[in-house]
Order: structure tokens, then sequence, then C-alpha cells
């Protein structure tokens, strides 16, 4: 066997003229007859969820069967979509849809602890003093796959989730708990999340300069903190031994950040904060995720696509009434068809996200291939707030791991 293929280091630049332009992954980079695996370009899993609040149209109405959007019709590989999950019809070999999935800890709650309880199936313990709970699903794979990346996870929402409706709390406003006792805030303005991800600065040259003029600052601060370690006392040791190992994290995060190869990714410039469309907001904290996990900045994401108790009016699709106010639908087939039409749109919106994902390469497949995604709501009918059976699917190659093209129906 002749091995002709020559190896390019994975750090090779483009130089000339003053500049130095790194390069994407490519071929050349993974050494001859080495096997994928076996290499820096090894895909990194990524795994995210997407929240609905409201549940989804199923067959737990009067009406049953006749304004059933949701339930893919027939079971194991011979099932077709419904027409809410139709968007994604062409990804469905790569998508399993589940039946009769309760989840008991957040039943007769109604919207208080719904999105909370949603990734940790846990009830909170409404005897002790503040937030109590459990580690939520994206939390535990993030303390697995992210402690690399540069964000360990990501939450965002593409509205306040403050709403009155959902009667406020913890457990109402965020889909991720880092431990028992630690909610994580869901962020809403684009621009907060951009600047968090790419740096402070609204364009390339700004970021440069900035991130630049940081790093200096954080050296300048630690070589003084270090002189004046050595004049103090015992226990003033321990309090600067505990600032310097702030600073130390400061640093590392930095430097993940100065090592970011956003070379292959066109970045626009930083928005300028909540954008006035409701289908521009959805749209723009899609293309923050997926901007994410192309460029390795973080590998686990939450979004919550609407807020629980949303008030928010849909007029783009003709629908005036808001959100929660439509969900309390009474049987009605009019509010039942405003209903679907929203739910439809939501997932419509995921699916736009899920064909980016499926048209960006990453080592030997694309984002899709390598990522587990999660789309559900933690609720079932909405006008009765009940919780069973709960519209949930993956959608993904997660690495080979995930078979998809069926509906798994268990007892």
């Amino acid at each position: 066997m002749f091995i002709t293929r020559k190896h390019l280091s994975r750090r090779t630049t483009l130089k000339g003229l003053g500049i130095s332009m790194a390069l994407p992954l490519l071929d050349a980079m993974i050494p001859a007859a080495t096997a994928l695996a076996a290499t820096a370009a090894v895909p990194k899993p990524r795994a995210g969820f997407f929240y609905i609040p409201h549940g989804a149209i199923m067959d737990n109405t009067p009406l049953g069967k006749e304004v059933d959007a949701w339930t893919p019709s027939g079971e194991g590989a011979g099932f077709t979509l419904n027409r809410i999950m139709k968007p994604l019809d062409k990804y469905k070999q790569q998508l399993i849809s589940f039946a009769n999935l309760e989840n008991a800890a957040s039943a007769g709650s109604v919207h208080t602890i719904n999105p909370a309880t949603w990734l940790s199936a846990v009830r909170p313990d409404s005897g002790q003093s503040g937030a109590h709970m459990a580690s939520t699903l994206d939390q535990v794979i993030a303390a697995k796959l992210g402690q690399d990346t540069t964000l360990p996870s990501l939450e965002l929402a593409s509205e306040t989730t403050i709403q009155s409706a959902s009667g406020g709390g913890f457990y109402s406003t965020t889909l991720s708990f880092r431990d028992d006792h630690t909610p994580l805030p869901m962020e809403y303005n684009p621009r907060k999340v951009f600047l968090q991800l790419f740096g402070e600065g609204d364009t390339d040259a700004e970021r440069a300069l900035i991130t630049r003029q940081t790093s200096s600052i954080l050296d300048l601060i630690d070589d003084r903190t270090k002189a004046l370690r050595n004049q103090v006392g015992a226990a003033d040791k321990r309090v600067m031994d505990s600032y310097l190992e702030t600073i130390r994290e400061i640093e590392r995060r930095l430097e993940k950040a100065k090592a970011r190869d956003l070379s292959a990714i066109k970045l626009p410039d930083a928005p300028a904060g909540e954008l006035d469309a409701f289908s521009d907001q959805v749209s723009m904290m899609f293309d923050l995720i997926a901007l994410s996990y192309q460029a390795n900045l973080t590998r686990i994401a939450s979004f919550m696509m609407a807020a629980e108790g949303t008030a928010r009016a849909y007029t783009h699709l003709g629908v005036s009434d808001g959100f929660h106010a439509v969900s309390h639908h009474a049987n009605m087939p009019d509010r039942l068809v405003k209903l679907t039409n929203i739910q439809t749109w939501h997932m419509q919106q995921f699916a736009k996200f899920v064909d980016r994902m499926a048209a960006t390469p990453d080592g030997d497949g694309s984002l899709l291939d390598h990522s587990l995604l999660m789309y559900g709501s933690n609720m079932s009918n909405s006008d009765r707030k009940n919780n069973y059976p709960l519209p949930i699917i993956l959608v993904g190659g997660a690495n080979g791991r995930l078979k998809g093209g069926k509906h798994i129906v268990p007892p």
C-alpha cells in the first residue's frame, strides 16, 4: 500500500504582508492512514434542549384524533409525521418521537414549575428557603462535555421569562439548574449573548483591540497581587489565594477565548439588542446557538422558545390573542386552529435551525450528525393544564449513537 497524502499541522496559517490568517480544518491536516477518531479532528458531541410552553394539540381533547396535530400515525419505522412535526419530514431518519411519556414531577403544578422540572424530573422542595431542586439534564451533560469550551453551557430565551401568568419564582423562569440550589438565568438579549460568545465590541477589529487590552490589564493585576501576597500574613494569604484563583479562572477563560478558531465562520456585527420582530428574535437566537456550536465555544445549549405563561400575540400568523390566552382553548375549534398554527410556527423555526446544523460541515459529517437535540414541552393539554402525554422528540445523529426513523409507543 502506498500512502501519498501529506500531513499539514492543524496550526498551519497563511502568512504574508504582516498578517497571519488561520485556516479551517482541512483533509490534509489529518495524518494519512490515521483514523479520524485518533486525531484532533474527532467530532465533538453537542446537545441542545428546546422548550415550548403550553404543550401541543394531541389526542387528549374531547375532539380526539380529529384535531390531533402532533401525534404521528403508525408505529416503529412506518410512522408518518403529523401537521406540527411536518417541517422535520426530511429529517425523519434522524428523528425519534415518543408516545405515552409523563413527568410526574410537574403534575398538578399548572405553570409554576414546568420549565425547571422538564430537564430535572424532580419536584422542588417547597419546604426549603430559596431554590431547592436538582441539577437539570443539560447541566449533567455540561459537567462531562462542557469543561473544555469557553462556555460550559448556554441558556437562552426568546423573551423575558418573568411572566405574571406563570406565577414567577425560580422554577418558572429557567430550564437550567447547575445544582440543587443554583438556577441559571435565561438570556433573551441577543447582544449580550453575542458579546458573551465572541467578545466585547461591535466589529472584529473592536473585539481584537478589547481582547488585547483586557489581557494586559489582567497580567498587570496578577503581577501586583503576587508581589503583595509575599508581604502579608497567613490569614491574608488565604484571602489572596482565593483572589488569585479567581484571576486564574478569568485567565483560563481568556486563553480559551483567544484560542477560538473563527476563521471559517462569517460573524455578523453585534446586534443592538432585543429585536422588534419576534420572528427575527427567535431566528437570531437559533443563529447564535448554531454559531456557538460551529466555533466550539459551547457544546450544550438550552432555549426557551417562548416564556411560560407568555401573553405574546402572534400577529404575523394572524393571531391577535396572546399565546397564554389561546392556550385556554376550551375545546373551541377556532382557538384550536390558532394554537395549532402557533405550535406549527415554532416547529418551523426549529426546522430552519436543523437545516443549518445539517448544512454545516463538522469533521466527517455535519453538526447535526454530531448533535442530540431534544424538542418539546412539559405540558400536554394546555386547557386542562395536565402533563400527560408529553410532546417530546429527539433529532440528530449524536455521533452515531441515536438511531432515528421511528415512533416509539411504550405501554
